[in-house]
């Protein structure tokens, strides 16, 4: 619950701060790219801000530690699997926990239908598919991730078509399937391939004008979870890249 109210809590931001935004000129409709329709910009540098559960972030918490995490039976005897030898390894760098790590990343649009998304923790690309496109035969670390923006005030609307009036802002939703199995936390505590991942990134400025993205992250996995497991994670925005250091995961 309180992931959610962070994320409404940067929903009411972000709609203040659009409130003194320009109205779009008025004329029919005109087809837009999923770039160009969108109603946030998340591209730049961004550093991660562990300001909560920095026992379990920070550091690789010990074996068995799992709290929070709604394990089921199988869950936890697969957690219990892991050894402080498996630190590091790229199953703690999935789609499922990636962005709850302390990282810096890079987003970019690789074309004017697909965001990418770099950490330097794991040396990782996601990419984010805004556009109609076919998923790989094969499962992945970071799986396949469909995205759509979700549109607010009357700048915009569902299936990246404009020409409303009134200021335009809203948030991106991502969802990610076609995966293979990775933790949720570096100790080994583990999501399946039948995982579902579902975010919100939402973008707003604070009162001294420093620039945030939060990403709400829901997992639902049938397999080793009993209920939906959510987190909310913060970004906050640097000035340029001179502070990028990739340093690559374990593959075994």
């Amino acid at each position: 619950m309180r992931a959610f109210a962070v994320r409404a809590l940067a929903i009411v931001a972000l709609t203040c701060a659009a409130v003194s935004a320009q109205a779009p000129q008025g004329g029919p409709p005109q087809a837009q790219t999923p770039q160009a329709a969108a109603p946030i910009d998340l591209t730049g540098y961004w550093v991660s801000i562990v300001n909560e559960e920095w026992r379990w972030r920070m550091v690789t918490p010990p074996k068995g530690d799992y709290a929070s995490v709604p394990l089921n039976d199988e869950g936890r005897k697969v957690a219990d699997t892991w050894t402080p030898a498996m630190d590091g390894r790229c199953e703690a760098y999935g789609a499922g926990g990636l962005m709850r790590l302390p990282t810096r990343v890079r987003i970019a649009w690789q074309d004017p239908a697909t965001l990418k998304i770099e950490t330097d923790a794991g040396t990782q690309t996601r990419l984010l598919h805004l556009g109609e496109s076919r998923p790989p035969a094969d499962r992945s670390l970071q799986g396949y991730s469909v995205a759509s923006w979700e549109f607010a005030g009357g700048g915009g609307g569902r299936g990246g078509r404009g020409g409303g009036r009134g200021p335009r802002f809203g948030s991106l939703k991502v969802v990610t399937t076609n995966l293979r199995q990775g933790w949720l936390r570096k100790n080994g505590v583990p999501y399946s391939e039948n995982s579902t991942v579902t975010e919100y990134y939402d973008r707003f400025k604070s009162t001294n004008g420093d620039e945030w993205f939060f990403v709400t992250t829901l997992v639902n996995d049938p397999k080793y979870l009993q209920q939906e497991f959510v987190t909310s994670s913060h970004f906050k925005k640097e000035p340029d890249g001179s502070k990028w250091s990739p340093s690559p995961c374990k593959t075994t």
